[in-house]
Formats: C-alpha cells, sequence, structure tokens
C-alpha cells in the first residue's frame, strides 16, 4: 500500500469517495449514488485544489486508489469556523480496519500541520466505529446535535506520529 497526495487528475475520486463516506448504520439502506450532487455534499469537490486548505492523501494498491482524506474550508457539517479546514474520510470496504485509514490520517494531519493550520475538524455520526479512529488521532468532541459529533484536532505543537 502507498499514501500519497492526490493528483490533479485525480480529483474527480473524490465524488467516488465522498460516496463511500456515507456512514450507514446497520440495516439501512445505500442512498441514490446522486445523492453526492446535493449542494451540501457538491461542496465537498466541486472546484476543489482551489483553496488553501484544498488537500488530499490517497491509499494506493497496484495502482488503483482505494481510500482517500481529504481537506477543505467549507461550511460543511464538520464547519467550526472560517480558518478551520474540515475532513472527508473514506475507503473501499475491503481495505477497512486494516490501519489504512489511520496511516492516511496520520498523513494530512502533517500535511496540514506543515500548511501552518492550526486546528482541522470534522462531523461523525454518533454510533459510527471510526469515531475511535479519530479519537486515537487525537481529535476531541467540541459539540453535538442529535446524530454526530463535531471533532477538532489541534494542530499546533509537536506532531505525535513522530514519537513513533
Amino acid at each position: 500500500m502507498e499514501f500519497r497526495e492526490l493528483r490533479d487528475d485525480e480529483t474527480d475520486l473524490l465524488k467516488e469517495f465522498l460516496y463511500e463516506a456515507i456512514f450507514l448504520p446497520e440495516g439501512t439502506p445505500p442512498p441514490p449514488a446522486s445523492i453526492i450532487m446535493e449542494p451540501e455534499l457538491a461542496l465537498y469537490y466541486e472546484g476543489f485544489g482551489s483553496g488553501i486548505a484544498d488537500k488530499c492523501i490517497v491509499a494506493e494498491e497496484e495502482g488503483r486508489v482505494v481510500g482517500a482524506v481529504w481537506s477543505r474550508i467549507m461550511d460543511d457539517y464538520g464547519h467550526v469556523d472560517d480558518v478551520t479546514p474540515s475532513l472527508a474520510i473514506s475507503l473501499y470496504k475491503p481495505y477497512r480496519s486494516k490501519g489504512y485509514g489511520r496511516k492516511m490520517m496520520e498523513g494530512m494531519l502533517k500535511l496540514l500541520r506543515e500548511g501552518g493550520f492550526e486546528r482541522v475538524s470534522l462531523a461523525v455520526q454518533k454510533d459510527n466505529y471510526a469515531l475511535r479512529l479519530y479519537e486515537s488521532c487525537g481529535f476531541v468532541k467540541l459539540r453535538e446535535n442529535d446524530q454526530e459529533y463535531i471533532m477538532v484536532c489541534d494542530l499546533k505543537g509537536e506532531d505525535p506520529s513522530d514519537k513513533k
């Protein structure tokens, strides 16, 4: 497995990974693929690469991108302010729970830290198993609503992955 930054000619992959990122509780039928065209979801990929926080790390196996984590400053579900990037992350199902999400997340946090960002945010549904990953990567709950937590990770100071 190789972890690298998204190339300019691969930005359309974000649509696929956005759909994969939709958390479905057990027994919930998947929404139609067209859901990613809704304005509140399209902001995750439209014009990607044009913003200062538009960054993406992908996981690639045998020439195929199988996962992505990306950031943007956007008024999304994880929005906390106009200077904090929000994250989205997903892997195709066969690649989940193998540590690849952690590797992508660590790469992204390092990239944002090096870019001078002080913190990063995300939204996660309360019963999403990925909550444990986010907490172990340094995310803490900032606020919550009925269904999800808004979490932030402080990027100031030392990179915890440097201590490994």
